[in-house]
């Protein structure tokens, strides 16, 4: 008898486990009101599909959602392409997705009454969200390297912060990426405008823990077809400046991997 109860226990347990909604960490590139209102209508309707409950999480700064990810706290994340690399191994992360027909760039930008071209940039103080910011951050700050540019760098903790900072003249410049400049303020961005664009890489990476269950993974998968045909997830892709998604496999990012970044 105690063997049955014991048994009808465990049973109950894995219904229960089995319930536990997917927490799905977005890198903090955006405010959190932002994030939030952009991604849970998306994640509410893939979960719909997939037949699970995805909750929007995020963290107060890119630093502190790099600990969580490198911790496993997120149970799915939006990463940026180097993020992924350093987690796809350990803790353990497996791609399911990115943006269809897109490719990652970093931009600089400056105030709209900007004159010249980047190398005005020389000794000048720019402004970028953290430093493992993929495109904002790693990508641009190699680039003006490479082009002989010697620059204070200011790290102020989102892509919508350099905007902000540019845009009163705290800064002369700053990094950021295309989507995240195109859905910034209508009315801030006038006083912005695009100088500088970099090389194009793999954009970011839809992943799942290694940690959960293959039935599930394969689940969410297999919904992300379905996602591109469905209207309310064609409102929350507009939302999120990208077209829709396309199925990911972790080799994508093997361009990232071999830029062999060490920070």
């Amino acid at each position: 008898m105690a063997l049955f109860l014991c048994s009808i226990c465990m049973l109950m347990t894995a219904k229960v486990a089995a319930a536990q909604p997917l927490v799905f960490g977005v890198v903090p590139q955006q405010s959190a009101a932002k994030l939030a209102q952009q991604w849970q209508p998306l994640l509410d309707r893939w979960g719909e599909l997939a037949g699970v409950e995805i909750r929007f999480a995020t963290a107060r700064d890119i630093p502190t959602f790099e600990k969580r990810l490198a911790a496993g706290e997120y149970d799915m994340a939006y990463m940026n392409p180097y993020h992924f690399t350093l987690v796809n191994h350990s803790p353990g992360y497996t791609a399911l997705a990115r943006a269809k027909d897109k490719k990652i760039k970093g931009i600089l930008v400056a105030r709209s009454d900007w004159q010249g071209d980047i190398q005005e940039l020389q000794n000048k103080v720019i402004a970028f969200p953290a430093p493992r910011a993929f495109g904002a951050s790693i990508i641009n700050q190699s680039e003006l390297s490479q082009q002989g540019i010697s620059f204070s760098t200011k790290y102020v903790g989102s892509h919508d912060s350099v905007y902000l900072g540019v845009a009163k003249g705290l800064y002369a410049a700053g990094g950021g990426v295309g989507r995240t400049f195109k859905s910034f303020d209508n009315e801030a961005k006038k006083e912005l405008k695009i100088i500088y664009q970099t090389n194009a890489y793999t954009p970011h990476a839809f992943a799942v823990a290694n940690h959960v269950d293959s039935e599930t993974k394969q689940a969410l998968r297999d919904a992300v077809m379905t996602l591109n045909l469905d209207p309310q997830a064609q409102q929350s892709f507009t939302m999120l400046s990208i077209k829709g998604l396309q199925s990911a496999q972790d080799s994508d990012w093997d361009d990232i991997v071999q830029l062999g970044i060490s920070l």
